[in-house]
Parts: structure tokens; sequence; C-alpha cells
């Protein structure tokens, strides 16, 4: 029998650090904890240290010993880590970031990467000499859905993609008007929010620079004269209201029971947030995308996807029917395949983004979403919210 080493088969832990390990981040840290590619969660930043010191150690992605530090620089001087994955405030992600690129560490970056146009220049600024080695938490981009349908596009067989549909009818909307997400100050509204996953993925399958948009958005649902900082717990219309605790269960049936819940009012006078947008982003050949969101269906009724036409054929998606179809257009011929992803994490796009972070905390590999399809999802959903509100197209540049 052949003798083998005993070096062999011995990997060095990754050791991967956290600025702001919430839920989102979390999920990251169990895909990465399951790829078993030897990475765990060493240290950790968060203004939650103390709830987290009693969380975390039972979690399998935690090492056996977690430092825990209140200022992010400290913990990257302190710790010598090989990753560090940003899951603070949406507010706070480009500050985040520029921390990490200044202590030239891979960088896992949560979306979208800023929410004003100061901090993304900033951030593209300090960011692009670093590109390949930050992962942008685009994972709609890497899902089996997009990966096949760019594979239907590159192939020519519907020559030259001429125009794309795209749609997302949020069905749990209501998490924008009834919880943190309300605060416009921290999401910078719901083209950042959402779309900015959604023009990524276009930009990635047309592979096309955008250069002007026009946009539109409205408030026409979640709104109302409830009390300001009014909760369920606390109202008295528990079976009138359909977002109530008691119609989540009753009418809707997404919960077991009724179960109170803390969750704000979205019919008060400070709720945020547009309930719908519309967008029309031209590219540099002259074609355009039609893009529409909102935030008001509920249950069967969600829907995300585009339908991309070229003059031979066209191709739809639909991550909620989980399923591509080719419609070839001088031929009687379509095309169907099925996929079984709806209940992976971003239909199976999560973790093909984990396993990739680990690739580039290794070296040997670069990034899938990197920082510039970040810098530029971000700054056609900044130009589109301004557009909205200012009734003008913008043109999507840096000045």
């Amino acid at each position: 029998m052949k003798t083998i080493p005993k070096s062999v088969g011995t990997v060095k832990m990754i050791r991967l650090g956290v600025i702001g390990c919430g839920n989102r981040i979390q999920s990251v840290l169990d895909q990465i904890d399951r790829l078993n590619m030897g990475a765990k969660l060493v240290a950790v930043t968060d203004v939650r240290n103390d709830e987290l010191r009693r969380e975390l150690p039972q979690r399998s992605f935690a090492a056996k010993q977690i430092k825990y530090f209140s200022d992010p620089d400290e913990m990257m001087d302190a710790v010598k880590l090989d990753g560090v994955l940003v899951g603070t405030r949406c507010s706070l992600h480009a500050t985040m970031a520029i921390k990490v690129l200044r202590h030239d560490i891979p960088l896992y970056l949560e979306k979208p990467i800023a929410t004003n146009f100061t901090d993304l220049c900033k951030l593209r600024e300090m960011g692009l000499q670093y590109s390949s080695r930050v992962v942008v938490s685009f994972p709609l981009r890497m899902s089996p859905l997009v990966q096949q349908v760019k594979n239907i596009i590159d192939s020519g067989k519907l020559s030259s993609i001429e125009h794309v549909q795209a749609w997302n009818n949020v069905p749990y909307g209501w998490r924008y008007f009834q919880d943190w997400y309300r605060d416009e100050n921290e999401t910078g509204g719901m083209f950042l929010q959402k779309a900015t996953h959604d023009f990524d993925y276009l930009n990635y399958l047309l592979g096309l620079r955008p250069i002007r948009i026009c946009a539109m958005k409205s408030n026409r649902v979640f709104v109302g004269n409830k009390p300001k900082g009014l909760r369920c717990n606390d109202c008295k219309e528990q079976q009138e209201c359909p977002e109530s605790p008691f119609n989540m269960f009753f009418m809707r049936n997404e919960t077991k029971r009724v179960k109170p819940n803390k969750k704000l009012c979205g019919f008060t006078s400070d709720t945020g947030n547009e309930d719908s947008g519309s967008a029309l982003i031209e590219y540099e050949t002259g074609m355009h995308v039609a893009y529409s969101q909102n935030f008001i269906v509920r249950g069967a009724a969600g829907a995300r996807g585009a339908r991309l036409i070229g003059y031979k054929g066209t191709v739809e998606f639909d991550w909620y029917k989980d399923q591509v179809t080719v419609f070839m257009h001088h031929v009687s011929q379509v095309e169907t395949y099925k996929f079984q992803t709806a209940t992976l994490s971003h239909s199976g796009g999560d973790i093909v983004l984990a396993k990739n972070f680990i690739e580039v905390v290794r070296g040997g590999a670069e990034s899938v979403s990197p920082l510039d399809a970040g810098l530029i999802s971000a700054l056609m959903c900044l130009k589109a919210k301004e557009s909205a509100e200012k009734h003008v197209f913008k043109e999507i540049n840096w000045d």
C-alpha cells in the first residue's frame, strides 16, 4: 500500500471576521459551513456583541473561541483574518467596505453596496483596484435559472437581445413597511433594496453598458393616518386588517397559528418607501429594458423574472415558477427547462457565492460577482431614484 504523507489532506483553517453579524450574514456563514472548506468565524464586530456571545457559540460555523470587538479597525488590527464579511445596516455598507479594503483583506459585501452617491463614489475610488477580491452579494446572477438563460443567450440561437421585459412582484412586501426597512435613511429606497439585484442580473445577461435611465415610483397602498410608531400588538383592528398577525394566519395561511408580533403598522404617516416603481433603461446599442417592481401582491401573485427577446427567439424565466422557457419565432418549437431550486437560498445562488468567496480568500479564483458589478448596479438605482423624484431622464455616469 502506498504511504500517504501526513501533510496531505491537512488544510489550514480559514479565519473569517464579520462586521455586522445579523440574520443575513449568518445565513451566508451557514452556506460557507455546509461546504466544509475549512472556514470558521473567529472575530465579530457588532452593536449586539453581548447577545451574540450567547448565540454564536451554538452555531457550527463558529470557531471554538470568537473574539468580539466594538470597532472594526481594532478587530482587523488585532486578529489575522483571511476574509471579512460585511452585513451591517445598509447605510454603513460602503463605509465598512472601505475599512476592509484598506486592510487589504478579501471582502464579502452585502447589497446595496451604498445608499447615497457620495458613499458610492468613495467606495469606487478606493475599491476598483480590489474589484476581483470583493464578492458582492448578487446571488441571482449565479442561480441555475440565470446560468441556463446566459448559456442560451450566449449560444446565439435567439440572435442578439433587442428588448427585455423584467418584473419583480414581491409577495413579502410587508417587511419593507412594517420593519426597520421602512426607514429610507437606512434603505435608500426600494430601487436600492430590490432592483439592485434585478439590474445586476440584467447587466450580467446582456453584457452591455447601461447609459440612460428614467423611472417612476409611487406610494398608494402603504399609507395612512394611524399614529406614528403603532405596532400590530397594540392595534384593535386585528380581524379587519389584512396585514395583521391574525390575518397572516386566518386569511393568508402564512403562519401555523395566530402569533402576536411587534411589527410596525404599515398604515401610519411615517411608513416610508414607495410600494411600486418602474424604470426604462437604455443600453449602449440602443436597445432598452422595461422593468417594474411592486410590494403589494401576496401569495401566488408573487413573480420575479424576465422575458428577453431577440429576432430569432425569446427566452423567459421566473424564479417562482422554477422554469425557463424558450420560444423560437420561425419554427414551431418551444423548449422548457424545469428546475428544483425554489426552496434553495436565493434559488441556489447563495451557495455559489459562498464557494466563490472561499476560493477568492484562498487566492485561487477571482470574484464571480465583483465590486464593479455592485458599483454600476447601485449607480443605476440612485439614478433611477433621482429620475423618479425629478421626473427627468438621467445619464448613468459618475458626474
